[in-house]
């Protein structure tokens, strides 16, 4: 692969994860899980550079196509949008969007206007969209729980894994909204520029997934 290309990554679990993926390449991933004060950390078995960012900014940079790809999680390219290409689900960092409200809470009926909190609000909007409700929507940067246990909002939509948080805040889960997991993803001019360079390594990724 060409040693110009690079793949910009979430920190944190997605890049424990994307390593362990890169390992099963055959990649010395060691500098990726311990860069210090590196943002950019070469993988010369890949042929690549891994860029260290935070999750937006993923997108970002693969869009303006300074990063031939990324690896996000869906939740945020649900969020933010965008135009690359989403090549393949990586299948790892698994959890889900979904709407929850105080324990008992007769949400979905009723004429009432709802009041929805919650940390992606594009999200929010478009799921209730779909189902034809109006609803006030609210974005909450922090503990988004803490809204309807304060009486802010009815509800809230955020990413859920065990629902433990939920329970210990009097809520409980009404609806999945959507599943998330990582993506892989491809900004379009690089697709083409690199075409076979590319599709390679979305196969080999494939191939060691399974």
């Amino acid at each position: 692969m060409s040693d110009n290309l690079k793949i910009a990554i979430t920190k944190g679990r997605l890049l424990e994860e994307s390593s362990s993926l890169f390992e099963k390449l055959g990649a010395d991933c060691s500098a990726v899980r311990k860069p210090g004060r590196k943002l950019v950390v070469p993988v010369s078995e890949l042929g690549l550079s891994v860029v260290l960012a935070k999750a937006p900014d993923v997108i970002t940079y693969v869009e303006h196509g300074v990063c031939a790809m990324g690896i996000v999680g869906k939740d945020t390219i649900m969020e933010s949008g965008g135009s690359f290409y989403e090549v393949l689900d990586l299948g790892f960092g698994r959890c889900r969007f979904a709407l929850a409200a105080p324990a008992g809470t007769d949400f979905l009926n009723g004429w009432k206007t709802r009041t929805i909190a919650s940390k992606y609000p594009k999200v929010a909007m478009e799921y209730f969209r779909s189902r034809g409700m109006d609803v006030n929507v609210i974005k909450i940067e922090g503990s988004v729980e803490l809204a309807p246990v304060l009486g802010l909002a009815d509800g809230i939509i955020d990413i859920v894994e065990t629902g433990s948080t939920l329970r210990a805040n009097g809520l409980e889960i009404i609806d999945t909204v959507a599943d998330i997991s990582a993506r892989l993803i491809v900004n379009t001019a690089a697709m083409k520029l690199y075409k076979n360079e590319l599709l390679g390594f979305v196969e080999k990724c494939r191939e060691a997934l399974t």
